[in-house]
Parts: C-alpha cells; structure tokens; sequence
C-alpha cells in the first residue's frame, strides 16, 4: 500500500518512451507532458502534491483541421477506461475557442487520429473527434453549457462523454465509429485557440480509471481500492491510501486521527497523518464485511462477521471490540437468528441499530426482504422497527437521537426514508430516479450525504465497481446536490465516515492497480 500518485504512472499505467521534446517525468498520476504541433510558447504542467491538483499552460492557434496546436499531459492505455477531472479556466482569456479536454489519441503527431472531449472558454462543450490521420475534425456538440466536470470513457470500441456542471448529474454524448487502435495516448490537453495567447488551468479531482472486466464475479474478483478523503468546503478529494486488495467502508474515529476499514475480512486502522496501517484484533470476528461502526464515545467498534455454521450457511453477526481491538470479541446477535448487518449506535451507545431478517419463513422465501430492528447492548432485546415486504437497511441515528435515517426500496427505487426512534411516523425524503442509499448524517445535524446509483441497478442491489455519485441534501429534504463522481459502488460509502468535526469525509473508489 501507498499513498503517492507517481505510482500510478509506474505501475498501474504502462510508461512509455516518449517522443523528442517530450518531459519524460512524471507528473502526477500521468507519466510524460509536452506540446503537440508547432506552437510559439512552449506550455507547462505543474503538480501540487499536498493538494493533488494540476495547473496546465499552453499556447497553440488551433485543434481541428490537421495541425493541432496544445500541451498535453498523458499515459499510454490499453483496453477500457474511465477518465475524469474537474476544470477552471484562469482569467477572461484571449479567445472564446480556447479549451480544455480529455484527449484521446492515436499517436503524438499534430494531425492524428484522436477523440476529444473538451469545454470551451465561451461555454461550448462537445465531443470532438478526427476519423483518420490528417484530416479535419468532427463534432457533437452537447446541450449543457460551461461544464467543469468532464468524463472520457472507453467502452470497447465506443468513446462516452460525460459532462456536468459541479453539483449536477452528468449529462452524456457518445461516439462509435472512431477506430484508433487498442493502445492510445490518454491525457489531458490545453490549447489557448491563439497562437500568440497564453491560457492555464487549473485541474483538481483527477482520476485515471482502470475499471473491472466485463466478466468479474462479485464477492469473488477483486480491483484495487483507493481511500479518499474530501474537504467539505472546497470538495477537493485527495487519495489518501492506495491498494491493489479490496479496501472498503472507512470510520473515522472520534479523535479524527484515523479511519478504520475492512479488508478481506479483517480489520485496519490507517494513521492519517504518518501514512501507516495496522491491524486490529477482533477475535473470532475474522470474517468481517463492511457493515462496521464505532460507539459515539468511541471506546468499541462494532462488526459484522459471517460466522459459519453447521449446516454449511453463514449469517452475518454483530460483535463488538474495543476500539484498539482486542483477542475477545463479544457476541451481540444470537448467530443462528438470520443476518444481522450493523448500521449504528445510539447517541447513548445503549442500543443498536442493524438490518436483519428474523422470520424463518421469509428467509427461506424472500432472502432479499430485510427490515429494520435494534438491540439492547445490556440485555440483548431485539425489537422490530420496520414490517415492510421490501429492503430496509442503513439505518443511522441522529446525532440528537431522535430521528432514525434509512433507505428503502418499498417504494420502488432505493430512496432515503426518515423515522422515529420506535419506527413510526416513517416519511420518504428523496423522490427522484436514483438508487440512494446509506444516509450518513453530519455531526452538526444538518446534512446527509449518501450514495447515489443510477436506475439500471436492482433496487435490492449495491454493486461493486459502477459508475456513481456521492450526493448532499439538508437534513429535512430538498434537491440533493453531486459532491463526487466516481467510479465505484460496494464499500465506497457503507458506514459513517463524516470526520468528528465535520469538515470532511472519506470513501473509497476503485480502479486497476
């Protein structure tokens, strides 16, 4: 494990030799820069490391007919995969046309084939794209208008555009009968439209994809995992942890020093400020998924372990640790009741609350149908909170106990629903055509932030390595808005994961390492 982006370059993506004029250091997570085409001012590509955000500078009169004019950040690819960044033009700008892009390219040459996904100075955004060597440019404009969330992605033989203004869903334009060969050139691209301008950008949220194949099997293939953790107030995201394993649902702890994460069944505490992880004991808990939570005080983590048993089945089951582990982990759900998977404690850490299914019957029947119900910590009583015929699950107090947030798909869609402590007056708070689930509340009890999957999931289902969106809304309702467009889905935002003070968040996304 790792923390650095040149990494990426080196290992993830192929290095190249890189032509003449080229800078063959890495920068970032793209492996060489440099201007395509006879351009009067040589252009720059800056890193800043603490930040993980990039500046690009170019000159360049033109991208269209067969000269092309730019800087260019890349990596060589092969196969599918999904780029993405959020863009800022510095400055009024000398030319309406200049632009800024993912750029896709069949060679380094300034009149090759390429497909373009690019947001103009004056607005215009477009899906632009050169058939064959030397000849001109082609277009498909998109009817948004000064996007600066912009999304290249290979699938097979088809290149999909996807734009968005930041906070918006993505709009999507796409492009079928370019052919440019497996092995590209993937990077991103400026050009001022000018010869004799000089335009930057400023680059943050940069991501290079390397999503699953086709034919992964769930809960069985596996693609590395990156933890991030966003500010809140700037919604710069940057990867604070990077894994070729399955890293997924990260706690922060109360202190705010660490967050803690599960990873092939065991659990791991990663120090934020020196970069270190370390296991944590849990006992006969070794077979922990990602429903895991810590008590309010902070003194135990509470765990979902499939414990095996006689007849050959498993059933998920709540234990508890202290939070700097421990040899012992005490049983919290009888292992012979059905599946039990931990959301939550109350603010008294008394009672917990998780999503099970206690009827023999409806196990056996309807597997998928799981509702809600707490548990005494002291006595073991369990209590039924929820009798939908559906899925409830993700359930989260908050932080004044006296709402339960949740999502449920009893109404078609997985939306988020909000509750009473004792499970009536149970109210729908989201209504449109997403997939939303695990409603985490902010400490100040104010906002939920949640996951958003699009409408071609099954409702029952949250599955590993989609395209999706983390998205924020006021805690009594009203028009989420997207804080993050990833590539990701199971283990990306499972738990509670706001740090104590409430100015960030951390989740997991997924790519090839």
């Amino acid at each position: 494990m790792n923390r650095s982006f040149p990494s990426l370059a080196s290992a993830a993506l192929a290095m190249l030799a890189v032509s003449a004029g080229a800078f063959a250091q890495p920068v970032g997570q793209f492996s060489a820069h440099q201007d395509i085409g006879a351009v009067k001012r040589a252009g720059a590509f800056a890193y800043d490391d603490q930040s993980q955000q990039y500046r690009m500078s170019a000159s360049g009169k033109n991208i269209w007919f067969a000269d092309d004019q730019l800087h260019y950040a890349y990596n060589q690819m092969q196969g599918d995969f999904i780029v993405r960044a959020q863009v800022a033009f510095e400055g009024k700008g000398a030319d309406p046309h200049r632009k800024v892009g993912w750029d896709v390219r069949s060679g380094l040459d300034n009149g090759a084939s390429h497909v373009f996904a690019v947001v103009h100075g004056d607005g215009l955004t477009s899906l632009q794209f050169r058939e064959k060597s030397g000849a001109d440019m082609d277009e498909y404009r998109m009817g948004i208008t000064a996007p600066d969330v912009i999304q290249l992605e290979r699938r097979g033989d088809v290149f999909i555009m996807s734009a968005a203004r930041f906070g918006e869903p993505f709009q999507v334009t796409s492009v079928s009968h370019v052919k440019l060969g497996d092995k590209v050139y993937v990077g991103l691209g400026v050009s001022a439209h000018n010869a004799d301008a000089y335009e930057t950008v400023r680059i943050s949220n940069v991501r290079v994809v390397v999503p699953a194949a086709k034919n992964f099997v769930p809960y069985k293939d596996y693609i590395g995992s990156d933890i991030e953790i966003m500010d809140m107030a700037t919604h710069n995201s940057r990867v604070v942890l990077r894994s070729p394993e399955s890293l997924q649902a990260p706690n922060w702890t109360r202190d705010g020093k660490a967050l803690i994460y599960n990873s092939n069944g065991l659990m791991h505490r990663f120090d934020i400020a020196s970069g270190k992880t370390a296991p944590i004991k849990t006992g006969i808990a070794t077979n922990n998924n990602n429903d895991h939570v810590l008590s309010w005080n902070g003194k135990l983590l509470g765990l979902s372990s499939h414990v095996k048993r006689p007849d050959g089945s498993n059933y998920s089951t709540i234990y508890t640790v202290p939070i700097g582990g421990s040899d012992k982990a005490t049983l919290i759900t009888d292992t012979d009741q059905g599946h039990s998977y931990l959301h939550g404690f109350s603010p008294d850490d008394r009672t917990m609350i998780f999503t099970g299914q206690r009827n023999a019957a409806m196990r056996a029947n309807s597997p998928k149908v799981l509702n809600l119900y707490t548990i005494d910590v002291a006595s073991k009583k369990e209590t039924q909170l929820t009798t939908t015929p559906a899925l409830d699950d993700g359930a989260e107090y908050s932080p004044d106990g006296k709402q339960i947030y949740f999502n449920s798909n009893r109404t078609g869609l997985m939306q988020l629903w909000r509750m009473a402590p004792d499970g009536k007056s149970q109210v729908q708070l989201t209504f449109d055509k997403f997939n939303n689930w695990f409603p985490h509340v902010s400490p100040d009890g104010k906002k939920i932030v949640f996951i958003s999957f699009m409408d071609d999931v099954d409702p029952y289902e949250h599955p590993f390595y989609r395209q999706v969106y983390l998205r924020e809304m006021p805690i009594e309702g009203g028009t989420p808005k997207v804080i993050a467009y990833l590539y990701g889905g199971q283990g990306s935002f499972n738990v509670p994961s706001w740090s104590p003070d409430g100015s960030h968040i951390a989740f997991v996304s997924n790519t090839k390492q």
